[in-house]
């Protein structure tokens, strides 16, 4: 088998859905006996840290579920897509409480697509 170049990587992993990505991560955490939660909060925290950098363009977005709308049920399906480690009932509790938080510190790319999949089940949403 060839090795991938990390170009390659990157190439197949954004032609995934984030809930393929979000299998992925799991799975490779599991085969490898690491969590990347750790490095991603730690490298979250040192961008925070730089503050100016946030002025000349936001690069982090938090996605908020402001209503449901009328088609609840494809939004309890949306939610959970977004997360897949939410179970049906705890997806419908943050869909009940609305305004909700779905996702902090998305990049714009994330933030845009979980957007646009959201409204397009019935659910208005803000980026901020």
């Amino acid at each position: 088998m060839a090795k991938l170049s990390s170009a390659d990587l990157m190439a197949q992993f954004k032609e995934m859905t984030l809930v393929e990505l979000s299998e992925f991560v799991k799975a490779f955490e599991t085969e490898f006996d690491v969590t990347a939660a750790a490095p991603v909060a730690a490298a979250a925290a040192g961008g925070a840290a730089a503050g100016g950098a946030a002025d000349a363009g936001q690069d982090e977005f938090t996605v908020i579920l402001e209503d449901a709308g009328s088609q609840k049920i494809a939004v309890i399906k949306e939610v959970r897509n977004l997360n897949s480690s939410l179970g049906l009932k705890e997806a419908k509790d943050l869909v009940d409480a609305t305004p909700a938080t779905l996702l902090e510190k998305a990049n714009k790319e994330t933030a845009e697509k979980a957007k646009a999949a959201l409204e397009a089940a019935g659910a208005k949403v803000t980026l901020k």
